[in-house]
């Protein structure tokens, strides 16, 4: 029971690492480009959001493989 506790922790935890860096380099690099030209923040408010939920589902995905692990 403990093992299994401890797979479904490392899972969902190394599952939510590279979504975070992700991310946080997305938003990193979208506020960048708009403080070097602050006419694009509407070109690049979609793409950035996609992007994002992109990144998101991975973590949902590793949350769904640490509900099936048993």
């Amino acid at each position: 029971m403990e093992l299994t506790m401890l797979a479904k922790a490392l899972a969902i935890g190394l599952g939510a690492i590279g979504p975070g860096i992700g991310i946080g380099m997305i938003g990193a690099k979208a506020m960048e480009s708009i403080g070097r030209n602050p006419e694009s923040a509407g070109k690049l408010f979609v793409p950035m959001l996609l992007m994002a939920a992109f990144a998101e589902a991975i973590s949902i995905y590793a949350l769904v493989i640490a509900f099936s692990i048993k």
